[in-house]
């Protein structure tokens, strides 16, 4: 297996296989504290005489190798891989030196005492104002992609899989990407005791291997909602949310999400994690769902009371298949999960519904992977699929939807140029029970398409395999494909006709009489968004009709994150009409949580939209994008910030240069 260019861990060495954890969650200081312990195996051939872990910003107390106190270093912090811990292991040492090498297989058992700070990436503190209940604080993880080191030392590596159980004692509910083993979850909350004053110690298991980028934390208010399984499936499922919030998460989600679950066993393999529950956090969670084992996080922004974005839990339950699953040997890789995971979930989209809504979520995609396609033509090595980090490089500087979209399309192409779903789908099938509960290359996954058609298809199979680009849609740069894919458009008729008839009315003065709220009737959400997506592509409309498309399709009330995105992309094309000044106070508002009518679903620190507003403000209204941010800054996860910050130049120049005046403040 190549080296993962994002650790400096020696895990091809020494490997971890069971992690235990021992935490106390101190919201008072903000910080865990506790004790990790690891049972490590020897995999290389070569000798070993430490153990390397991965830390950013942690406080290392203690570290013991076989129940002894061990010799620790803490290297210099590193800017993107934080600093090596480096544990000596004494007794291989002096087997080494009788000339006994330690044998493959060989297991050690080490232990540190340690303390995150506040400096931890991983982790966000909120303060109680900053909760949809504003009675209790909330704590929540987020180590996709490495920053798993911040909340334990660990091999920060998808390469390595480990099994884990925590002891967690807190004030508040706490919950992981674990199986609960006490108190209950339809218990009494917080097993009975005061929440907020009273501490209780919850006990949870991991008894499939996972890589460290799922492991995860959260703890607050919370309730549990259990939603109807199935009968005869061996998993539970349910959801989590603020006290406030879960009968409205309940209903949003309990129609789908099991139904999804099961469809998905059809076409792969059965759940093997035991339980899929949801968690619904506060509006600063940067994403619009982590896969986490057993807990996917959600947003906020999908409670828009018409279950109209619950197809973002389609994803998430891909990955228990594309990812934790059968998971990237490391960042370069990538597009594994989320190409693969985007493909199977718009497959599913065509089985639960039908195929021209599988071909509509990929013409949808294809305008996000344009605009990111664009975004990097100053930095094209991120236009690729398989990208060839650096060591120490940041991978989050190439976050975009390039390995969703791109990788998506290269597996539609794989299905298509082998003959279609009934060709194509028994090898998923496959390749899933080949590779679960392992960490792959790109390569690797080649080799075993190749050898998969070898052995069970066609030498028209092979032919169709060999006359695939395979250079050109891994290291491929450009605005484009590799090929021009075409798409089921059914579904997009309607929504490019009025697309159509908005562009052709910029003479028209009496709007009133071409448009109506009755205009989007019949429309689903991501028609609507095919609409708005299209008119974006024209020339800039003029400020009153802008003002009236807003007004008359109620574009700047609802709910639905993914249209009013969309809407303000619109309003704040041409920075230099006066309709942009307005809107430009409106999308800020919107973004950073803090318009007069928020809903509870509020926008603030989702990155899908915080990212393109602030963009979109930059241009519209410079000093308006950058005093919202300073005055939010910190409201935003440590992510959010982080690549909010790499909007521009720029923003990036004012937010560094006003550090010490906002820290003071």
């Amino acid at each position: 297996m190549s080296p993962d260019p994002t650790t400096q861990s020696n895990h091809l060495s020494v490997t971890t296989r069971h992690l235990s954890l021992e935490w106390t969650l101190d919201f008072e200081t903000r910080r865990i504290v506790g004790r990790a312990a690891y049972e490590l195996e020897l995999v290389g051939k070569e000798s070993v005489n430490e153990v390397i872990l991965d830390t950013a910003h942690l406080d290392i107390h203690r570290v013991e190798v076989d129940g002894k106190a061990a010799e620790f270093t803490l290297g210099p912090l590193h800017a993107v891989m934080g600093s090596a811990l480096r544990i000596a292991l004494p007794h291989c040492n002096a087997m080494e030196k009788q000339g006994i090498p330690p044998g493959v297989g060989s297991v050690l058992k080490l232990a540190v005492e340690y303390a995150t700070t506040e400096e931890c990436t991983a982790l966000q503190w909120l303060d109680k104002e900053q909760t949809q209940g504003g009675k209790f604080p909330f704590l929540f993880s987020q180590c996709q992609p490495i920053y798993a080191r911040s909340l334990v030392p660990i091999q920060d590596t998808p390469s390595v899989k480990f099994t884990y159980e925590a002891r967690i004692t807190a004030v508040l509910p706490v919950l992981m990407s674990a199986v609960r083993v006490s108190p209950p979850s339809t218990g009494l909350p917080h097993d009975g005791k005061e929440i907020g004053k009273e501490e209780v110690e919850y006990v949870y298991r991991q008894p499939v291997p996972i890589p460290s980028y799922l492991l995860a934390i959260a703890s607050g208010n919370v309730r549990y909602r259990p939603f109807a399984v199935p009968k005869g499936k061996a998993w539970t499922s349910g959801v989590w949310a603020e006290e406030e919030l879960v009968d409205a998460a309940e209903w949003e989600f309990k129609e789908d999400t099991t139904r999804f679950l099961e469809a998905e066993e059809k076409i792969t393999t059965p759940y093997r994690f035991g339980v899929y529950d949801l968690l619904v956090l506060p509006p600063s969670f940067p994403y619009g769902g982590m896969e986490n084992a057993c807990l996917t996080f959600v947003t906020p922004t999908l409670l828009t009371g018409d279950r109209a974005l619950v197809d973002v839990v389609v994803h998430e339950i891909t990955h228990s298949w594309f990812g934790n699953g059968v998971t990237q040997a490391n960042a370069s890789h990538f597009w594994l999960n989320e190409g693969w995971t985007t493909y199977i979930e718009r497959l599913l989209q065509q089985i639960l519904r039908t195929p021209a809504h599988r071909g509509f979520s990929f013409l949808i995609g294809s305008k996000a992977l344009s605009d990111d396609l664009k975004r990097y033509e100053s930095q094209p090595k991120y236009q690729r699929l398989q990208i060839d980090f650096e060591h120490g490089e940041n991978v989050d500087d190439a976050y975009s939807r390039v390995p969703y979209e791109k990788g998506a399309n290269f597996l539609l192409h794989l299905e298509r140029t082998l003959g279609g779903l009934d060709i194509f789908l028994p090898y998923v099938k496959n390749y899933v029970e080949t590779f679960t509960g392992r960490s792959i290359t790109t390569q690797e996954w080649k080799d075993h398409l190749y050898a998969y058609y070898r052995t069970y298809g066609t030498k028209d199979n092979m032919q169709a395999l060999d006359s695939i680009d395979w250079n050109a849609w891994l290291f491929g740069e450009g605005l484009v494909l590799p090929i021009s894919m075409e798409y089921d458009m059914g579904l997009a008729y309607q929504s490019n006709a009025l697309a159509d008839k908005w562009n052709s009315s910029r003479t028209v003065t009496n709007l009133s009489e071409l448009f109506d709220a009755f205009d989007l009737q019949g429309l689903d959400t991501k028609q609507i968004i095919v609409f708005l997506q299209t008119l974006k592509d024209f020339s800039p409309l003029p400020g009153t009709h802008i003002d009236f498309l807003g007004n008359v399709y109620g574009l700047t009330s609802t709910p639905n994150s993914e249209i009013r995105l969309r809407f303000y992309e619109i309003a704040l094309l041409d920075s230099t009409s006066p309709a942009a000044i307005t809107y430009a106070k409106q999308a800020a508002a919107w973004v950073v949580g803090k318009e007069a009518a928020s809903q509870h679903g509020a926008v603030k620190g989702r990155m899908k939209f915080c990212r393109p507003i602030f963009r979109a403000l930059h241009v519209a209204d410079r000093e308006l994008a950058e005093r919202t941010y300073l005055e939010n800054k910190l409201a935003f996860h440590p992510i959010a910030r982080n690549l909010i910050e790499k909007v521009s130049t720029i923003v990036l120049f004012l937010v560094l240069s006003h550090t010490s005046s906002c820290n003071s403040d």
